[in-house]
């Protein structure tokens, strides 16, 4: 199924072939970066039990976090759509941004300037070394779609976003959608 080459602001979605992958069994992965150095991607669909209060108490806001990979879990990552409110945000594509001031972020949060849609903060980054992706992709572990939800990406913060994936592609990935996540309990 992957006709596409990857590239920043694509979406990776994980076959069900990666069943029992803690990390990546049924992701849905925005593609942040990519060349020829490596690539980063953040899970959009696996929240995590914690807020931004639970993590930095002295803000005030329930804005959820998400499981973004297992790389550096122990740091705390943000996407947006609000490049004019957050200086030095990178672009991704599709009117999506990463990263930027976070102490802009914390102001704009006090001040109720961002709404959940226009942010996601993840703990940790999906990362790939030189060539691992490429490898991945001809091992049937990804399939690659264009972003077709461009900035409204971030509005799509469910866990069932991989199975809305599998039934968009049809054929045999329908019958994926249904299983369940662990297939011991079929």
């Amino acid at each position: 199924m992957n006709n596409l080459n990857p590239e920043k602001g694509y979406l990776l979605i994980s076959e069900p072939s990666i069943l029992g992958d803690e990390s990546f069994n049924r992701s849905v992965i925005l593609l942040a970066d990519y060349s020829d150095e490596g690539s980063v991607g953040f899970i959009l669909n696996k929240p995590l039990d914690y807020t931004i209060r639970d993590l930095i108490p002295e803000i005030d806001a329930s804005f959820r976090i998400y499981n973004g990979g297992p790389v550096e879990q122990d740091n705390l990552y943000f996407i947006h759509k609000i490049p004019e409110l957050i200086p030095n945000s990178i672009e991704i594509s599709y009117g999506i941004y990463w990263g930027g001031d976070f102490n802009s972020v914390k102001i704009l949060i006090d001040q109720k300037k961002i709404k959940n849609d226009d942010i996601r903060f993840f703990l940790g980054y999906s990362g790939w070394e030189t060539n691992q992706l490429v490898s991945e992709l001809i091992s049937n572990s990804w399939v690659i779609t264009k972003n077709i939800y461009k900035s409204s990406i971030l509005e799509k913060n469910d866990p069932s976003f991989w199975k809305e994936k599998m039934l968009e592609f049809g054929g045999d990935y329908t019958i994926w959608s249904n299983a369940p996540e662990d297939p011991s309990y079929n």
